[in-house]
């Protein structure tokens, strides 16, 4: 479980970063790495 939530934190926080660059959407960009952080089983977890 925890594997599979560092994978999806991981490809958010990278769709995140894409968003703001290329899109230039920062609100849609801050948004994906917040949650993604949130889901990470790193440093805070809405799971733990």
């Amino acid at each position: 479980m925890v594997t599979i939530l560092s994978i999806i934190a991981a490809i958010l926080v990278i769709a995140g970063i894409y968003v703001i660059l290329a899109r230039r959407d920062l609100i849609w960009g801050i948004v994906l790495i917040v949650v993604g952080l949130l889901v990470g089983p790193g440093g805070i977890s809405i799971f733990h």
